[in-house]
């Protein structure tokens, strides 16, 4: 896969907030004041607030002397959790998680709700696989599962930086599973994951997968046929897959699978069972490189070396806007 460099187009969608593809604290910390208000200065060795200006210190601050710590069994705030090195491994990975959403510009009840999507125990859903395309060890430490939309621009969006992160930045630690949500609001959407299934009763899911999302407006049946052509595939069994019973039960199953889960829109994400919710996300990639390299080291493992400089960087020349300081994740609702 040639590696994907940002565009105009790309920097229109991932800047266009609220664009998207749709169908508590009695024991306080260091700092428990109000949010922006005066509050005590906490230092936490291990992260860094030197960047911070001075009210987004006391934001910082206020935060962490508020939540309590992600464990169950350290009931005290995370400031107090991380300054005395409780046994809680979450705590100053929840306090450097909740810097980086003041440093993004999220307000007070936006870093909160995150902070909880990543942290709390009880957002941690059970996945039924059952089959579905996916790419990476079986036994790998994370799995990633997406519901996805080929004509989502917001998945297509996404498919090359879960590519770069699972094949190459975490190769061999992260397993990709694919499952199938075609919007309403979507003409295409349906005749594609259908496509998708043909080829892949042929070996080929992933290779039309790819195609299907860098030809995301061109998805008629003559351009899904000429797909299975240059592939390859036996064009006579192509069609009679894409029709049958067995792809209309798959693409059933996946979408009430997600409606059980609390589908909003796509793409809906999980990561060893935790949601991630796009809309939350500041920097799509380099916020879902630290989500998972955080459950690698949570797992005991050793994360791969980053590369020395991301796939992802802006391609910034003559004509090229500037590249956002952050971005924001669109996520396509349920229609």
């Amino acid at each position: 896969m040639a590696l994907f460099r940002w565009s105009p187009l790309v920097f229109a969608l991932l800047s266009a907030a609220g664009s998207s593809c749709r169908e508590r604290t009695d024991v306080a910390g260091p700092a428990a004041k109000a949010d922006g208000g005066a509050s005590s200065e906490v230092t936490i060795k291990e992260v860094d607030t030197s960047a911070l200006t001075p009210r987004e210190r006391r934001e910082w601050a206020a935060q962490v002397g508020e939540l309590l710590a992600p464990c169950p069994e350290t009931p005290v705030s995370i400031a107090q959790c991380a300054s005395e090195h409780r046994a809680c491994k979450t705590c100053i990975p929840a306090a450097q998680f909740l810097l980086r959403q003041v440093q993004a510009g999220k307000p007070k009840k936006d870093r909160e709700d995150a902070f909880h999507a990543r942290f709390d125990a009880n957002k941690t859903k059970t996945i039924v696989l059952d089959g579905s395309p996916e790419f990476g060890p079986p036994d790998a430490p994370i799995t990633l599962v997406e519901w996805a939309d080929f004509e989502c621009p917001f998945c297509r969006l996404m498919y090359p930086m879960i590519e770069e992160l699972a094949r190459k930045r975490f190769d061999g630690q992260v397993r990709v599973v694919y499952k199938f949500y075609p919007l309403g609001a979507h003409s295409h959407g349906e005749v594609a994951a259908r496509a998708a299934l043909g080829a892949a009763q042929q070996g080929k899911f992933w290779e039309m997968h790819h195609l299907l999302f860098d030809n995301q407006d061109k998805l008629e049946l003559g351009d899904l046929e000429g797909y299975a052509r240059q592939l390859g595939l036996d064009l006579r069994k192509f069609k009679t897959d894409v029709l049958s019973p067995e792809a209309t039960a798959r693409i059933e199953r996946d979408k009430k699978q997600a409606d059980q889960l609390g589908f909003e829109g796509t793409p809906f994400l999980f990561v060893n069972g935790r949601e991630v919710d796009m809309r939350l996300l500041g920097n799509p990639y380099d916020d879902l490189e630290a989500w998972l390299k955080l459950d690698l080291e949570l797992a005991g493992k050793t994360p791969k070396p980053a590369a020395s400089a991301s796939a992802f960087a802006p391609n910034v020349g003559p004509g090229s806007p500037p590249p956002p300081s952050s971005a924001a994740a669109g996520l396509e609702p349920k229609r």
